[in-house]
């Protein structure tokens, strides 16, 4: 089981997540590191929101932000050197500090999650149709023969052709875009309330990409799941996410609903991100670049960790740690400079 014990605290900067009436569910400063020869490596640092039943949350941001591990806490899969603070409450149930057996209730069942790169989260030698079944075994009890044609019945809902052929196959023997759906199938056998998607459509071409999100959309709108979406492309996140959260170096730089988000950032770093996405209307020679590269996340920072990348950097972004502050309605930016 992951330990949760109490880390030492930077500065108290994660504000509130703003909350529905009923969320589904509310991560509440959330903190996640890893012990390492030079201290504790803060790979999530006070992170709070809220995702209501039937809506999509985007978590975007570049390789090594925290989106993946703060999924991996949500499903109660992180290492046992991970230290973890806060807390995630589910319909009402606390997930963190949970014994095995109450993890194995709620994941695969209750919260569900797609891999990144289905051939390495896919078994190599059991078909694809006693994977999916596995499932239905653990959470349904059903027998051998009802879990496979439950099976079946899923690889045909994710619209997989000749579903029992497919069912019979290993994993090697399905393209790119089947071994996702499959993994898609598996996620969603027993109808989970929360879907946590971790960059789904990275390994795909873009036809078999807008396939896959149409898929996701339909599926939403079938099953009433609420799903957790994190990609380090923003342009992915704008089909899908209602709302979005930007994070840098394991903190949430920036809250909004995605429209406002893409139409009035007020972080660096989102603008950053927004301008590196190819314009077709307005070609350019090169695609801008944000400088630099993420810091050290063992190494304590008295103030933003954007500072050394940021073009509106002063002395006070160095000192302090921006709190997160609500600029209109849903929309949390945490910089000093955000009006600039």
């Amino acid at each position: 089981m992951t330990e949760v014990i109490d880390m030492p605290v930077e500065e108290a900067h994660g504000a509130k997540a703003p909350t529905s009436a009923t969320p589904l569910i509310h991560v509440d400063h959330l903190s996640i590191g890893f012990k390492t020869d030079k201290g504790v490596l803060r790979a999530v640092d006070d992170i709070s929101y809220s995702i209501a039943p039937g809506k999509t949350l985007g978590l975007v941001g570049e390789s090594g932000c925290g989106k993946s591990t703060t999924a991996l806490a949500l499903m109660g899969l992180l290492p046992h050197t991970a230290a973890v603070t806060g807390q995630a409450h589910f319909g009402g149930q606390e997930l963190f500090g949970q014994s095995e057996s109450q993890w194995r209730d709620v994941r695969g069942n209750k919260v569900a999650m797609i891999f990144q790169e289905p051939m390495t989260a896919l078994n190599p030698v059991i078909r694809i149709g006693e994977q999916i079944g596995e499932t239905f075994l653990l959470h349904q009890g059903l027998d051998k023969r009802a879990a496979y044609e439950r099976a079946v019945e899923m690889l045909d809902e994710v619209g997989i052709p000749s579903a029992r052929t497919r069912a019979a196959a290993y994993p090697h023997q399905l393209s790119g875009g089947m071994r996702q759906r499959a993994m898609i199938a598996m996620a969603l056998a027993c109808r989970p309330s929360l879907l946590i998607a971790d960059e789904p459509t990275t390994a795909l071409d873009v036809t078999i990409q807008a396939q896959i999100l149409e898929l996701m959309l339909e599926l939403q709108d079938r099953i009433g799941m609420a799903i957790q979406f994190i990609s380090h492309n923003l342009g992915v996140v704008s089909e899908l996410a209602d709302d979005i959260i930007v994070m840098y170096a394991g903190r949430i730089v920036e809250r909004a609903p995605a429209a406002r988000l893409f139409d009035q950032p007020r972080h660096p770093y989102s603008v950053g991100l927004i301008q590196t996405l190819p314009n077709l209307q307005h070609r350019q020679p090169r695609l801008p670049v944000i400088p630099g590269g993420m810091p050290n996340l063992a190494v304590a920072s008295p103030g933003c960790r954007f500072a050394d990348r940021c073009s509106r950097v002063v002395a006070q972004c160095r000192e302090q740690v921006p709190p997160l502050v609500t600029v209109a309605p849903g929309h949390d930016v945490a910089c000093f400079r955000a009006d600039a």
